[in-house]
């Protein structure tokens, strides 16, 4: 389920970097990032964060380990990313 504001209600701004995305990668950018840049503030800033520490943070696995997880996790639920 695509919801329609994901493709219209980004700022100017967000819709500039979309579009050069999108020329930069012959390709429309996934979904995911267009939810992280919608309304950044209440979703995409804390939720980018807290990938970040998780993958990044301290933790007994290495980075490389925590990265190979989330692929494999990703490839499990069909994830194009």
């Amino acid at each position: 389920m695509r919801l329609p504001k994901l493709e219209t209600g980004h700022s100017i701004r967000q819709k500039f970097l979309l579009g050069l995305t999108t020329v930069l990668t012959l390709s429309e950018p996934f979904d995911v990032l267009k939810t992280f840049t919608y309304r950044p503030e209440y979703f995409g800033k804390h939720f980018c964060d807290l990938g970040h520490d998780l993958l990044r943070g301290p933790s007994e696995w290495t980075i490389g380990e925590r990265e190979l997880f989330g692929a494999f996790t990703a490839s499990l639920n069909q994830c194009l990313f």
